[in-house]
C-alpha cells in the first residue's frame, strides 16, 4: 500500500486535517503568513498525523478531536525541527535550505515558537484536553531530554547502545507514541486499545529512527540528506555500535568519531569499518525486532483497512530507501 493509497483511504479526514493546519497557522502578519505557507509546502511525509488518523479510524472512526490531535502532532513536530536546525546549525532540511539558513536563526526560533503555540492551541478546547495536554507535554520533555543526553554523549563519543535507544525514544519514538495514543484517545478507545496504540507508535518510532540511521551509512541520493551526515556530526548510532560489538577495545574508533570534525577524512574509513564488520546487519536485526513488536501490538484492533494500513507502514520500514 503506497502513501497515496493511505491518504485516499483517509479521504475526508485527511482533507479536514490539512484544512485545519492551514487555518491554524494563518497570521495577520503578512511576512509570517507568507513564510508559513512556504513551510507547509515542504513538510515531508506527514507520517505522524497519518498514524494518528489511522489509529483513530482503527478505533471506530474520526471526529473533531481526531483532526485536532493529528494537526497538533504535525505542527509540534515541525516546531521542534525549526528549533533543532538552529541548535545544530543545519543548513538543509528535506533537501532544501533549512528555515534557519533561509531567514536566520533569530527568525527561525520565533517561527518555531509560533508553531509550538499553535500546536498547544489545537489541543486546548478539545473534549479530551485534560488527558491530551499531559500526553503531549511529556513528549516535549522527552524531546528536550533526548537532545541533552545526545549532546552530553556526543561530547565524548561515549554513547552506548542503552544510551542510543533512550535518545531515539526521546527524540523520535515518544512523539510517534503520543500521536498514536491521541488517535485512540479521541475515540474513547478502551484501555487495551489505548495502550496498544502507544506500544505500536513507540515501536514504530524506534524502527523508523533506526532505519534512518542505517540509511546514513548505506543510503543513496533518495534519502534526502547527505550520506554520512550523522557521522560527520560525531553521532554514534546503532550501525557503528553494532560493528563495535566484535571489538574489546573501542577507543581507537571512538577517538576517530570524537575528532571527525577536525579530521573529516576519517569518515570514509569509519563507514568502511561499519560496513565490513556487520554494523548494518546488526542494526537491521534490531530494526526487525521493533517492527515485530509494532505488529504484535496491532492484534487487539479489529480487522479493517485502517489496521491493514498500519501494518503496511510498519513493514515498509524494513525496505524503505528514504
Amino acid at each position: 500500500m503506497r502513501m497515496d493509497d493511505i491518504l485516499k483511504l483517509l479521504g475526508d479526514s485527511w482533507t479536514g486535517y490539512k484544512d485545519l493546519v492551514r487555518d491554524t497557522l494563518r497570521s495577520n502578519i503578512e511576512a509570517l503568513d507568507v513564510l508559513n505557507t512556504s513551510l507547509m509546502s515542504n513538510v515531508g511525509k506527514q507520517l505522524r498525523p497519518v498514524l494518528s488518523l489511522l489509529v483513530s479510524h482503527a478505533c471506530g472512526g474520526c471526529n473533531k478531536d481526531s483532526l485536532h490531535f493529528a494537526a497538533a502532532s504535525e505542527v509540534l513536530h515541525n516546531a521542534t525541527l525549526f528549533h533543532d536546525d538552529v541548535a545544530d546549525g543545519s543548513a538543509t532540511r528535506r533537501g532544501k535550505p533549512s528555515l534557519a539558513s533561509a531567514v536566520g536563526p533569530r527568525a527561525a526560533v520565533l517561527v518555531g515558537d509560533f508553531w509550538l503555540s499553535k500546536a498547544i492551541s489545537l489541543i486546548l478546547g478539545t473534549k479530551h484536553q485534560s488527558k491530551a495536554i499531559p500526553l503531549f507535554s511529556v513528549t516535549l520533555c522527552n524531546l528536550a531530554e533526548g537532545e541533552m543526553l545526545q549532546l552530553s554523549k556526543t561530547s565524548g563519543a561515549t554513547t552506548t547502545e542503552e544510551d542510543y535507544k533512550r535518545i531515539i525514544y526521546c527524540k523520535t519514538a515518544s512523539l510517534f507514541e503520543s500521536c498514536c495514543r491521541a488517535g485512540a484517545l479521541a475515540m474513547d478507545a478502551p484501555a487495551l486499545q489505548f495502550e496498544a496504540a502507544g506500544s505500536y507508535g513507540a515501536a514504530l518510532g524506534m524502527a523508523f529512527q533506526i532505519k534512518d540511521d542505517i540509511l546514513d551509512y548505506s543510503g543513496g541520493a533518495s534519502v534526502g540528506k547527505p550520506l554520512g551526515e550523522d557521522l560527520a556530526a560525531g553521532l554514534v548510532t546503532l550501525p557503528l555500535l553494532g560493528a563495535l560489538r566484535a571489538f574489546e577495545d573501542e577507543s581507537e574508533v571512538r577517538s576517530k568519531v570524537l575528532e571527525i570534525k577536525e579530521h573529516p577524512e576519517s569518515a570514509a574509513s569509519l563507514r568502511s569499518f561499519v560496513l565490513d564488520n556487520g554494523g548494518i546487519e546488526y542494526a537491521a536485526e534490531v530494526l526487525d525486532s521493533y517492527i515485530s513488536e509494532a505488529l504484535d501490538a496491532l492484534s487487539v484492533f479489529p480487522d479493517s483497512p485502517f489496521k491493514d494500513a498500519l501494518v503496511q507502514i510498519a513493514r515498509y520500514n524494513a525496505i524503505r530507501e528514504s
